[in-house]
């Protein structure tokens, strides 16, 4: 393993309009010691070819394909698991980053020693329009990420050593990141916010495919299967959570 590689894990799934934007500012990273693994997770293989000719942007890139779609969760354990590097991040394929990303971030958790972190970010919807903004805060324990996920996956930067005993995306169609944060603050590993916007969120096509009753019902998982609460206080949590969910979209 590499000690000063980043490894970029980026699952794709019908994103062909923004993929190359969004690996553009990948490659204009001024940190230059990365890999970036593409898991293409589309049994439809109709943009595999588009995504080979991105390939040739840079050598630093790699593509992995799925023989069945798995999900974006579990194309990420398969991107930590191929990964060579000490760092690893998460990008969705129609996310972008500030070129100061990796840098300003890398060089704050050496620093501070960190294990973890995100950072602020900006949410754009398809006109790249600016519709509102997320400050990033430290997580010491699990109940103060219990009620809401406030944790941008496209921000994160976490060391390796941390994704193991049984510390990964669990099989959920939405919510799976939220099921990651909230076993590593189970695991007592601090997660740390940087006050400082280094990437862009952005509001596409498939940003919000899932039905709601699909996301009730993975919320519910979060807390009843993999956090495991009772029934009644499982359904508590998930009336909290779409009550703070609602809040944050009323606000912005």
């Amino acid at each position: 393993m590499n000690k000063n590689k980043v490894s970029i894990i980026i699952p794709y799934f019908k994103k062909k309009k923004y993929i190359r934007r969004t690996i553009m500012s990948v490659i204009s990273q001024t940190y230059k010691n990365i890999e970036i693994i593409i898991i293409y997770d589309d049994e439809d293989q109709t943009d595999l070819l588009y995504l080979k000719s991105l390939k040739n942007l840079d050598k630093r890139i790699k593509i992995i394909i799925n023989k069945n779609n798995l999900g974006a969760g579990q194309s990420r354990n398969i991107g930590i698991s191929n990964s060579n590097g000490n760092y690893i991040c998460f990008l969705d394929a129609d996310d972008v980053w500030k070129k100061n990303k990796l840098s300003y971030q890398i060089n704050y958790m050496n620093y501070h020693n960190c294990d973890i972190t995100h950072t602020n970010y900006e949410l754009r919807n398809k006109k790249n329009i600016k519709i509102g903004f997320r400050k990033a805060k430290n997580f010491y324990k699990l109940g103060e990420l219990l009620l809401s996920c406030d944790i941008g996956l496209s921000t994160v930067v976490a060391k390796k050593k941390i994704f193991k005993n049984n510390i990964q995306f669990p099989k959920l169609k939405t919510k799976e990141d939220f099921v990651l944060w909230l076993k590593i603050l189970n695991s007592n590993i601090h997660i740390f916010g940087i006050n400082k916007n280094l990437a862009t969120w952005y509001m596409t096509e498939n940003s919000l495919s899932s039905s709601l009753l699909q996301k009730l019902k993975d919320a519910f998982s979060v807390y009843h299967r993999y956090m495991k609460f009772n029934y009644i206080k499982s359904l508590y949590l998930v009336i909290l959570l779409s009550v703070n969910f609602v809040k944050k979209r009323l606000f912005e």
